[in-house]
């Protein structure tokens, strides 16, 4: 830990340009769990190949930097490669710096797990409507098991044990918070406009958030995610009213058909805009949405 602290402190540039580094990396394996999850194939084996069947050598499978130097497309067959691909791994190195520069090393690293399970329910949440299990529930027991074993993710210090114990109740309280919560508002929607007002994908998802992030990152990630969803849908629909122009009758198609076909606008997954809230509690905006609830609490209940 001394030769740790002395390269840190004195080479600050050296462990953020790692955790850059280790982003990308894992943003690269995220691609692949965002293309195989869905599909129930191993994430492992085989490697990864091209869409021609070709195995891509691991000196054209650098995150980043392959595609750049390719331009995008397969060495082995010409193909184009989706600009998603090295977006992912920048976006990911990105937020894990992000991450390292605003906390100590371990609530950092802790952060990371978080930022990649929300990165990559997002992107499946996008291509697929659903959200796994693996990250919802699975996301809300490690992030339960991690605030024991590192109490600073929430905040605690002290001596251990007592600081683990509180951690793991906010923990606790977040998932539980959360997950009721957004329950109880989908039950409501479903009465008000007598269909399924969110997902159960949703509900499990915003309480593995509030399990890394309190019940107050549960609530923000639940009216935040709305703000977000409405800051970026609106001006979409908008558009598509204005420049749309007439559309033709729509044929009659059977009610399995129905569900099979999802249109922009009849069914937007709300994961990505409930990642993106979180995402913005937990990479700074915490202490402003901590300080409004304790205000709150200080006006209403004099604590």
């Amino acid at each position: 830990m001394e030769t740790f602290e002395y390269i840190n402190h004195d080479f600050p540039w050296f462990f953020a340009g790692i955790s850059f580094i280790f982003g990308a990396i894992v943003g690269s394996f995220l691609n692949v769990c965002i293309y195989r999850i869905p599909e129930e194939r191993s994430v492992v084996s085989p490697g990864s190949t091209c869409a021609c069947g070709e195995p891509i050598p691991f000196y054209h499978n650098i995150p980043i930097l392959s595609w750049l130097l390719l331009r995008g497309k397969a060495a082995c067959c010409g193909a184009s490669f989706s600009v998603r691909y090295p977006g992912i791994e920048l976006l990911t190195a990105c937020l894990f710096l992000w991450a390292w520069l605003i906390y100590t090393p371990l609530v950092a690293l802790v952060g990371m797990l978080f930022i990649a399970f929300l990165i990559c329910a997002t992107f499946i949440d996008l291509d697929h409507m659903i959200i796994p299990d693996r990250f919802s529930i699975g996301g809300m027991v490690i992030g339960v098991l991690l605030s024991f074993a590192v109490p600073g993710l929430h905040g605690f210090e002290g001596l251990w044990l007592g600081a683990a114990i509180q951690s793991v109740v906010s923990s606790i309280i977040g998932a539980l918070i959360g997950s009721g919560l957004v329950y109880w508002i989908a039950v409501l929607g479903e009465i008000v406009f007598r269909k399924p007002a969110m997902g159960e994908g949703d509900v499990k998802f915003v309480g593995f958030i509030g399990a890394f992030c309190g019940w107050q990152g549960a609530i923000f990630a639940m009216f935040g995610g709305a703000f977000v969803g409405s800051v970026i849908l609106l001006p979409i629909l908008l558009a598509g009213h204005l420049f749309g122009g007439k559309k033709e009758p729509e044929p009659v198609v059977e009610e399995a058909d129905c569900e099979e076909d999802l249109q922009f606008g009849a069914q937007v997954p709300f994961g990505p805009m409930l990642a993106v809230a979180g995402l913005i509690y937990f990479l700074g905006f915490s202490q402003y949405v901590d300080a409004y609830f304790a205000e709150f609490a200080s006006f209403f209940f004099g604590a």
